[in-house]
């Protein structure tokens, strides 16, 4: 995570070197951090120690109450109110996701489920804080200074990380490491941030319901991984709920 993180914060901070982008105005700092703290440095900590005693297809499912949350952090935090049938469409998706995590947790939570719910919040305060930013400044420079603010730290989590436990990377391993620094970790949310300003935060994060089914795909193809009989079934459920939100008005 933290070397994914400092290769990513390099790039950012390159762009915004090329850029001539100054400084961003005192009064964002404070959003900037809670960027950092929950989309660069909590969630992906998080998430990393829930895969330990969770499956990827389990841990997609959970993730699936990202975008509730999100849309109810963004109403208090914004002001803004979404419809009815925006709520209750949001909630049914959550609803079958909470069934799904106890249906395979045999009606308790895991460790890993506590740490999946630890990063739905933190991250959740990051989607809200960067899509608001990201109506009064491009949404890659958000997440360009969020990745940048957690440079210093990074770096020194990467040398005692690599010190303790070197890695020896394969190609496989070296494509993998680019493609979540550079995809995912910063061209990745400056498009989402982007599209959060373009359409509004509680609609945007309604989008990410798709996430599981995706993930799920590609946890079977791509690691092997055994499906669970119920883990379909509730992708695709949440997936109904995506053309309510975005039908209903904000």
């Amino acid at each position: 995570m933290a070397v994914r993180s400092t290769l990513a914060a390099l790039i950012a901070g390159a762009f915004l070197l090329a850029g001539r982008v100054p400084l961003p105005e005192r009064r964002h700092w404070a959003g900037l951090a809670v960027v950092a703290c929950g989309v660069v440095i909590g969630f992906p900590l998080l998430t990393t120690l829930a895969l330990q005693t969770s499956t990827t297809s389990h841990a997609a499912v959970v993730v699936g109450l990202l975008p509730l949350t999100t849309a109810t952090l963004a109403a208090v935090r914004t002001g803004r109110r979404p419809s009815r049938a925006f709520w209750i469409a949001a909630v049914s998706g959550a609803v079958v996701v909470l069934g799904f995590t106890l249906q395979q947790s045999g009606g308790a939570f895991s460790t890993g489920d506590l740490y999946l719910f630890g990063a739905l919040l933190v991250c959740a305060a990051g989607y809200t804080e960067g899509g608001r930013l990201a109506a009064l400044m491009p949404g890659w420079q958000v997440i360009g200074w969020a990745l940048v603010l957690c440079l210093p730290l990074m770096v020194a989590a990467s040398a005692v990380t690599l010190s303790i436990e070197p890695v020896h990377l394969n190609a496989h391993g070296v494509i993998g490491l680019v493609w979540v620094a550079v995809g995912s970790t910063f061209f990745g949310l400056y498009v989402w941030y982007r599209g959060m300003a373009a359409i509004g935060i509680p609609k945007a994060s309604q989008l990410q319901l798709a996430q599981p089914l995706l993930t799920l795909f590609w946890s079977v193809f791509l690691l092997g991984e055994d499906l669970p009989l119920a883990a379909p079934t509730a992708a695709v459920a949440v997936l109904v709920c995506i053309a309510v939100t975005q039908r209903a008005k904000s």
